[in-house]
This record gives C-alpha cells, sequence and structure tokens, in this order.
C-alpha cells in the first residue's frame, strides 16, 4: 500500500483517518484532507481522481517521474510538481514531489525520496493555530521541507571542497582528485538546472492570484523563496570555489615544474665545467704543454672545483638550487 497517512483535518487537528477508497470529500468550511502517498499506484490515484475531481493531465503528471517543477492550475485547484534532492557519494540524486491542493484536499506524491513527511505532518499538527487557515500552509510545509533539504547537501559538498583545497595547498592535486573537482561542478551545473525553476514556482505563488492560495500566505511562500535563493547563491559562489581551486593547483604545479627546470639548468651548468676542462684535455694533440707539467693534473682538479664551487654558490643565493 503506497498510502503513507491519511487523515479528517477538523480547525487544525487531526480528527480520524481518511479512507481513500470510501471517504466524501468535506463539505464544512474547517475541515479538510491531507494524504500523503510514496510511489503510488496509477488505480490509487484514479480512485482520488474521481473523489476530489482530479484533473486527467495533473494525474498523469504525477506518476511521472520526469517532471520540472511547475505550477498548472486546473479549475479551482493547483498542481504543484517540486524537485527533491540528496547526497549519494559525490552524486546528487533527485526525486519528485507532486501537490495536488484544492479547497477542501491537499495530496502528496512522493517518488524517489526517502525523507518522508512523517516528521512534517508531526510539526504542522502541533501548530493547530497554523493548520487550521488551510491546506494552502501544508503546501507551504511541504515546499520548506523539501527546501530545507537542499541546504545540508550542499554544506556537505562545501566542506569537501574546502577539504581538498586544503590538501591542495599542502600538497598537489594528483589526477584522481582533479577528477573528483570537475564531478562535483558537474553535479552543481545540475543542480542549478533544478533551482531556477524551484524559483519561478515559489514566484507564482508569492506574485500571483491563485485559486486556493490565501493572501495571508504568501509571506510563508516568500520566505520559501528567500531559502531558495540562499542555495542558489551558495551553489554559484562553491562552483567559483571549485574553479579557483583547480585554477590555484595549476599555477602551484607550474611553479613546481618552473622550479624543478631551474634546477636541472643550474646542475647542469655545474657539469659543464668538468665536462668543458675534460674535453679539452681530451682532443690528445701532440703540442700541449700543459700535459707535461708537474702538477698539471692537481691544478686542474682544483680549477673545476673553483668553478663548479662558485656557480653552485652562485645559483643557491639566486634561489636556483
Amino acid at each position: 500500500m503506497s498510502v503513507v497517512a491519511s487523515y479528517l483535518y477538523r480547525d487544525g487537528r487531526r480528527a480520524e483517518p481518511f479512507d481513500i477508497h470510501q471517504g466524501q470529500v468535506p463539505q464544512a468550511n474547517n475541515e479538510f484532507v491531507w494524504i500523503g502517498l510514496h510511489d503510488p499506484h496509477e488505480e490509487e490515484l484514479l480512485v482520488l481522481q474521481k473523489t476530489f475531481k482530479l484533473h486527467a493531465l495533473a494525474v498523469e503528471d504525477a506518476l511521472s517521474t520526469r517532471q520540472v517543477p511547475k505550477v498548472d492550475v486546473y479549475d479551482d485547484q493547483l498542481f504543484i510538481v517540486a524537485k527533491t534532492a540528496h547526497l549519494e557519494g559525490d552524486v546528487i540524486d533527485y526525486g519528485e514531489t507532486a501537490i495536488f491542493l484544492g479547497p477542501r484536499h491537499v495530496i502528496t506524491v512522493r517518488h524517489g525520496s526517502d525523507r518522508g513527511h512523517s516528521s512534517l505532518r508531526q510539526q504542522l499538527e502541533a501548530a493547530p493555530q497554523i493548520l487550521k487557515n488551510g491546506p494552502d500552509y501544508i503546501l507551504h510545509g511541504v515546499l520548506d521541507f523539501i527546501v530545507d533539504g537542499y541546504l545540508p547537501l550542499i554544506e556537505t559538498i562545501e566542506d569537501r571542497v574546502l577539504g581538498m583545497e586544503q590538501r591542495m595547498l599542502d600538497a598537489f592535486l594528483g589526477r584522481e582528485q582533479i577528477k573528483r573537482l570537475f564531478r562535483l561542478r558537474r553535479q552543481l551545473i545540475r543542480f542549478q538546472r533544478v533551482l531556477g525553476p524551484m524559483l519561478e514556482v515559489c514566484s507564482k505563488l508569492i506574485n500571483l492570484d491563485l485559486p486556493c492560495v490565501d493572501r495571508e500566505a504568501r509571506k510563508y511562500f516568500r520566505d520559501v523563496h528567500d531559502h531558495v535563493r540562499r542555495v542558489e547563491g551558495m551553489v554559484t559562489g562553491l562552483k567559483d570555489v571549485i574553479t579557483s581551486v583547480f585554477e590555484a593547483s595549476n599555477l602551484l604545479e607550474q611553479q613546481r615544474q618552473a622550479t624543478i627546470t631551474k634546477q636541472l639548468a643550474a646542475w647542469a651548468a655545474i657539469a659543464a665545467v668538468p665536462t668543458a676542462i675534460a674535453g679539452i684535455y681530451g682532443m690528445n694533440f701532440d703540442n700541449m704543454p700543459e700535459l707535461k707539467t708537474q702538477y698539471g693534473y692537481y691544478v686542474v682538479l682544483g680549477v673545476i672545483f673553483a668553478l663548479c664551487g662558485m656557480l653552485f654558490l652562485r645559483f643557491k643565493r639566486s634561489g636556483w638550487l
């Protein structure tokens, strides 16, 4: 059974369970039904469609798992789709929550998300003075619950990126770490494609005169909109951090290669001194007076050591060695 919870609320308090197969739409102004489903079967949604006069297109979208966040108006009802997100390793997995909102009902349909609404339901039931205002306040609670799940996700990725940044400063990033940076950046780009439509959903709930959404409830949706914008700002900043980490890693690698090149050049210059002197005395000409000098060998060795020592000190002072 995919029905997680189904209750009738009266004056903001849970009154009794609601049977989706036999229950009737509440008629009193102080009553509404909140039904929560997780990966429902088509037959169950068809039963709810008949009971609550849900639009066929909205039911079709609720069964799909490839919708983008949106708000659709069907007569006196709203159909909202929001994207859920959670982190698996370095990959952001997405789910969907479809919400049917009517004057006397709110139906939530979750796909692909293990983060249920039980805690949210308990939180809202603990504040009947808010819940008695109607189903639109439950809509706000669900959207706020979904958006609040974005923040820990981004903070976790941020901690991982900052950890890699510190390792980059202490040592050089390897190939796998650089590939991981690009994977995280790609995940953030995909996440931005979700945040944009989510901002549009909140904007419509704030600025448009929509059925089932009270004017007093708009300030609550404005709060959700601010949370989405905050997350979007964090994602943008995190992308910049990843880019700066990669660029700094490249600069440090270039600096390391330049240092190695200087060291090799310095040692090559030092090694050129004995090579040149030995080459001169290895030409095997007959008329080379120095070959018959009694202490010529020791003098040449002394000259070689002196020149090599001078070059070593010079390169050392200049920072090449």
